[in-house]
């Protein structure tokens, strides 16, 4: 149960932290992404409290961590040389898209080490 939460309140702090401006959007982009685990309903059975996610449901392997963190990284790389101009929203959303999900793995590998 404390596994879950956590899900809920580290991506509340670090929206707090990182996105004051706009932490309620962020915090909501970030809660989306907690529907990766709609791929555990693809494992038989669908729970098994002995089995770890990381590197057994299909979208917490390692390609797809890969994945989402060049989705984390898009907007730094779209940025060098741009100055101080504003990205479009798309790319902050793909940027908080792949925050969560990276998130979400980091928490999900606690429990493969514990």
């Amino acid at each position: 149960m404390f596994h879950t939460a956590l899900h809920f309140i580290v991506p509340f702090l670090v929206a707090l932290a990182f996105y004051r401006s706009k932490w309620r959007y962020a915090f909501l982009v970030l809660i989306a992404t907690m529907l990766v685990d709609l791929d555990h309903l693809l494992a038989d059975p669908m729970y098994d409290p002995e089995r770890r996610s990381i590197g057994f449901h299909p979208l917490h392997t390692t390609p797809a961590i890969m994945l989402y963190a060049l989705l984390f990284s898009v907007p730094f790389m779209m940025r060098i040389g741009k100055g101080k101009e504003e990205l479009p929203s798309r790319w902050w959303t793909a940027h908080l898209v792949g925050l969560g999900l990276l998130i979400h793995m980091a928490l999900d590998g606690i429990d493969c080490i514990s």
